[in-house]
C-alpha cells in the first residue's frame, strides 16, 4: 500500500494543467484589455474619466454577482462545463461591442463581459486547485496566478495598440478573437474524465478515489475504466474523505464561504492599486505625452514572469505576512516612481517593475491563503470569495479614482493607493491565520 506523503515534491505539470493556464491568460488578457482599452476608447469619443469608472464599476458588479453565485454550481457539477459556458459569455459581450452605439447598449455589453469573465476565471482557479498537488498547492497556484497576472499586462498594452488603430472598434474584434480562441483551449481541458491522469493527491482524484471506494463499500462494483483505491492510502492524510463525498444539501449551497476571508480581506483593500494601474496607469502616461506609455504594461509584465518563476523558493515555505511585506513594499516604491513620472518617461517606465512585482506576488499569495484555509470541496465558494473580493475592490476603486483624477489629478490618485497598500498589509497581520503570520518554521 502506498502513502501519498511518500513522495515530498510529486509532480506539478500536466498538460491539464498548462491548458487552464493558457485559458486563464486568455479571460484575464480579455478583461484587463476590456478595462484598459475601454478608458481609452471612451476618451477619445470625448467622454471623461468618470464615465470610464462608472462602466468598469458596470463590469465589477457584473463579475461580483456572477462569482457570488456561481460558486456552488462549480462545487457540485462540471466545472469544465462552466469555464466553457463563461468564455462563451464574455466573448459574446467584447463582439457586441464592436458593432453598438450609445452608452445604454455599450452597459449591456459591459454586463455580459463582466458576467463571462467571473464565472469563467472563478471556474478556472477551482478547476487548477483542484488538479495540483496538495503538497505544490501554493506554488502550482502561483504558477497558474502566473497566467493570470501576465495577461493583466499584456491584455492592457495590446488593447491600447488596437485601440490606437483604425478603427477604434479594433480593440472589441481583437479581443474577441482572443475570447476565441480561450473557447478552444477550454474545450481541451476537461480534466473531469482524465482525472486517472491527475497526481494521486489533487483533490479532485482524492474526491472520485473516495466516491469509488464508497461505492464498493455499497456493494457497487467500480467502473473498469476507473482506477482502485487498494494502491492509495488517503485515510491518513485525508481522514475528511467520507465528509467529501457526503456534503450536507445545506454546504451545497451555501455561496459564502468564510473560511477564505483571511486571504480576501488583504486582496480586497490591495485591490485599488490594480485598479489604478490597469484602467489609469496607461492614460496617465498618454496624459503625461509618453508616446510608449503601453510599455508600462509588458515592462510589468516580465516583471510578474520573473518573480512567479521563483515563487516556488518562498511560495510554500515562507510565512506568508513576510511575503507580503514585499509584495507592499514593491507597491510604495512603485507609486513613489510615477509621483516622480512627471520628470522623465524612463522614470514612468520603470514603475512597471514594481507594479509587476506587487501584483505577481499579492495576487497569488492571498489567494493561496484563502484556499489553504478551507477544505477541498469548499474551493469553488472560496475562489468565488476572493474573485468577488478583487473585482469589488477593483471596480468600486475605479469609480473613486476616475472622479478624482477629473477633479485633483493623478498625483492625488496615487497617494490614496498607498494608504490602500498600508492598509492592506495592517489588515494580513490581523486576519492571516497563525500559522501564515510565524516569521519562522
Amino acid at each position: 500500500m502506498r502513502n501519498i506523503g511518500k513522495d515530498d515534491h510529486p509532480k506539478l505539470w500536466s498538460l491539464i494543467f498548462v491548458l487552464i493556464i493558457a485559458l486563464t491568460f486568455c479571460c484575464f488578457a480579455m478583461g484587463q484589455g476590456l478595462n484598459s482599452g475601454t478608458s481609452v476608447f471612451l476618451a477619445g469619443q470625448g467622454y471623461g474619466a468618470s464615465l470610464a469608472g462608472v462602466l468598469a464599476l458596470v463590469f465589477s458588479i457584473a463579475a461580483a454577482l456572477a462569482r457570488l453565485f456561481i460558486g456552488p454550481v462549480i462545487d457540485n457539477g462540471k466545472c469544465s462545463l462552466v469555464i466553457i459556458a463563461g468564455i462563451a459569455i464574455l466573448t459574446a459581450g467584447t463582439a457586441l461591442s464592436a458593432v453598438v452605439q450609445g452608452i445604454p447598449l455599450f452597459t449591456i455589453s459591459r454586463l455580459l463581459q463582466g458576467v463571462g469573465f467571473g464565472v469563467a476565471t472563478t471556474a478556472a482557479a477551482t478547476a487548477a486547485a483542484s488538479v495540483l498537488p496538495q503538497e505544490r498547492l501554493g506554488e502550482g497556484i502561483g504558477y497558474h496566478g502566473l497566467g493570470q497576472a501576465i495577461a493583466m499586462s499584456i491584455g492592457p498594452a495590446f488593447a491600447l495598440y488596437l485601440v490606437g488603430t483604425d478603427p477604434s472598434t479594433n480593440l472589441y474584434v481583437g479581443l474577441a478573437l482572443v475570447g476565441f480562441a480561450g473557447l478552444v483551449i477550454a474545450l481541451n481541458a476537461r480534466y473531469e474524465s482524465k482525472w486517472q491522469t491527475l497526481p494521486s493527491s489533487s483533490a479532485y482524484r482524492i474526491k472520485m478515489e473516495t466516491r469509488l471506494e464508497l461505492d464498493s463499500k455499497d456493494g457497487q462494483a467500480p467502473s473498469p475504466t476507473t482506477v482502485t483505491t487498494s494502491e492509495t492510502n488517503h485515510s491518513e492524510k485525508y481522514p475528511e474523505g467520507d465528509q467529501v463525498s457526503k456534503r450536507t444539501l445545506r454546504d451545497s449551497f451555501n455561496i459564502f464561504e468564510p473560511r477564505a476571508l483571511p486571504g480576501a480581506i488583504p486582496q480586497m483593500i490591495i485591490c485599488p492599486t490594480f485598479g489604478f494601474g490597469v484602467f489609469f496607469a496607461g492614460l496617465y502616461g498618454t496624459t503625461l505625452g509618453y508616446t510608449h506609455a503601453g510599455l508600462f504594461y509588458t515592462i510589468s509584465a516580465v516583471s510578474m514572469i520573473i518573480i512567479r518563476m521563483i515563487s516556488k523558493h518562498f511560495m510554500d515555505t515562507v510565512p506568508a505576512i513576510k511575503t507580503m511585506t514585499g509584495a507592499v513594499a514593491c507597491g510604495i516604491l512603485c507609486c513613489l516612481m510615477l509621483l516622480a513620472a512627471p520628470y522623465g518617461e524612463p522614470v514612468f517606465l520603470a514603475s512597471g517593475i514594481f507594479y509587476g512585482l506587487v501584483t505577481g506576488i499579492s495576487m497569488p499569495l492571498n489567494q493561496s491563503v484563502a484556499v489553504k484555509n478551507t477544505p477541498p470541496e469548499r474551493w469553488g465558494a472560496a475562489n468565488a470569495l476572493y474573485l468577488l473580493a478583487n473585482d469589488l475592490g477593483i471596480g468600486f476603486a475605479s469609480v473613486i479614482w476616475g472622479v478624482i483624477n477629473d477633479s485633483f489629478g493623478f498625483q492625488t490618485s496615487i497617494v490614496c493607493v498607498i494608504v490602500c497598500l498600508i492598509a492592506s498589509y495592517a489588515s494580513a497581520w490581523i486576519v492571516y491565520p497563525a500559522r501564515d503570520k510565524r516569521w519562522r518554521h
